[in-house]
């Protein structure tokens, strides 16, 4: 009779642990994150939407954080997140700054805004002290920019 002495069948005698990882579901897990992350980081930005408009100027880089002021279509005017009086505009500015009058701040205006509403918050701004006052506009695609002409 085939009886052995280690106690094991013939079946089982020449089998080893597989040491190879399958990745397979590692890539998958991978990909799903990857899919939900990018759908979820656009909606984790705050701020008020406005529509910007265009231009071909560089962008600024600085250590600090500007503090950015928004005029809306309706003209209302938003220091962040938030509604703000006009009347309070600089001095809720100076609190946020901690009174740095160089404390950069840029002011987004609806491009369908009047001209002279986004000139009356930057004069508030200017004339609260701040000297380091700037528009924001958004780049242009490169298919519908034309560089301006020159006018004779």
């Amino acid at each position: 009779m085939g009886f052995s002495l280690e106690g094991g069948s013939k079946r089982g005698r020449g089998k080893r642990p597989q040491a190879d990882i399958n990745v397979t579901p590692m890539v998958d897990v991978m990909l799903v994150l990857l899919i939900i992350f990018m759908v979820a980081a656009p909606m984790m930005t705050s701020g008020i939407n406005v529509d910007l408009p265009k231009t071909a100027a560089k962008p600024i880089n600085a250590d600090t954080k500007p503090i950015t002021v928004t005029v809306r279509e309706n003209g209302s005017v938003y220091l962040g997140d938030n509604v703000v009086d006009m009347n309070q505009l600089v001095e809720q500015l100076k609190t946020m700054s901690q009174n740095d009058s160089q404390h950069r701040i840029f002011v987004k205006g609806d491009q369908h805004i009047n001209y002279g509403r986004v000139m009356e918050v930057m004069g508030r701004i200017t004339a609260g002290g701040f000297t380091h006052v700037a528009l924001l506009a958004q780049m242009p695609d490169a298919t519908n920019f034309a560089p301006p002409s020159k006018i004779p």
